[in-house]
């Protein structure tokens, strides 16, 4: 039976005792510091509407925006019970939503704007330029996390195991592996990555990995679709546009467009979240409404929003910024 091994990489990149860095904290990082670096290109292109020096200003409203906005979007979407208690603030516990998070960067874009007299459509077309490095660097982290994984694309019976692609894996976080090494359905990250780390250590990983069913490595397939294709079609658009560009908001409703699109795809691969099963209705899945999942949904909107954004802004050509004119020489 072909598959691959999962590479099982420990989250946690560098442990200091009082302090640990990991590879999922990591890859926000890159993320912002790429989207630096692209805003500041596209503000010395012009296209950004605001000098290099504001790009810095930018990012700070951007780190709280994704960080408030997508623990309260987890909260809300995935698990409102915790609205009303202390573990909204949990971050630490995991749980960060994307359409959460984008739409905190959307409220703090908007809000940056117009405090600075800007176009915030415009200012939300170079996000869309932006983001995308993120998006493929944190997905990556969802891999090396082993969370967010994939449907079950195999049955144990060996006369199906044609329906698991040579890329299909293992994950030691499935319901089946955690039974298996005897780790708790409520343990906390870190008992649970003590235990997986133990289990890896000491061979016991290999002695049940064969009873844990194979799992489309979804993370991989998000970060190909969301990150890398549609960060390539955005920069083709621009490339080809960057002399005359398309109507304020264009660029944005396309990020939409195709981060909807081949989430929704995706979200047919990747397994929908436990808290939405409902066995008494026949629903073993975890769909939401009409068959789809709490993911299909949301993209659905996002869809939505870019359909409309391109096809209302798509003549509203605004030019490149202006710098305003120097002021005149005083007079001795």
């Amino acid at each position: 039976m072909a598959e691959l091994p999962f590479p099982a990489w420990d989250p946690v990149l560098l442990n200091l005792g009082f302090l640990q860095i990991r590879w999922y904290s990591l890859m926000y990082v890159v993320g912002f510091v790429a989207g630096h670096m692209i805003l500041s290109r596209l503000a010395k292109a012009r296209f950004f509407p605001l000098a290099q020096e504001r790009v810095a200003d930018l990012i700070f409203w951007l780190v709280l925006g994704v960080i408030l906005g997508g623990r309260v979007g987890y909260c809300l979407f995935y698990r409102p019970e915790l609205l009303a208690t202390w573990q909204v603030i949990a971050v630490w516990e995991g749980g960060l939503s994307f359409h959460g998070g984008l739409l905190g960067v959307v409220i703090a874009a908007v809000a940056f704007s117009y405090k600075h007299r800007v176009s915030g459509w415009r200012v939300l077309d170079s996000l869309a330029l932006a983001v995308t490095p993120g998006i493929f660097a944190v997905r990556l982290a969802n891999f090396i996390n082993g969370e967010l994984y994939g449907r079950i694309c195999s049955t144990m019976d060996p006369f199906q195991a044609s329906a698991a692609p040579p890329w299909a894996m293992r994950f030691p976080t499935d319901p089946v592996a955690l039974q298996q090494l005897g780790i708790p359905v409520g343990a906390g990250i870190r008992e649970r990555e003590a235990q997986m780390r133990e289990a890896f250590g000491t061979g016991q990983w290999e002695q049940i990995q064969l009873q844990v069913p194979l799992r489309h490595p979804s993370q991989i397939y998000e970060a190909i679709g969301e990150g890398l294709i549609a960060g390539l079609v955005l920069l083709i658009v621009y490339r080809l546009t960057r002399h005359r560009p398309l109507g304020s908001g264009v660029y944005g409703g396309l990020f939409a467009l195709l981060y909807g699109g081949s989430r929704f795809v995706v979200e047919y691969f990747r397994q929908p979240d436990a808290q939405f099963r409902d066995p008494d209705a026949g629903d073993h899945l975890g769909t939401v409404l009409m068959g789809f999942t709490m993911g299909q949904v949301l993209c659905a909107a996002m869809i939505a929003y870019g359909l409309l954004a391109v096809g209302l802004r798509w003549r509203k050509r605004d030019g490149l910024r202006e710098d305003p004119a120097p002021a005149p020489p005083a007079q001795a």
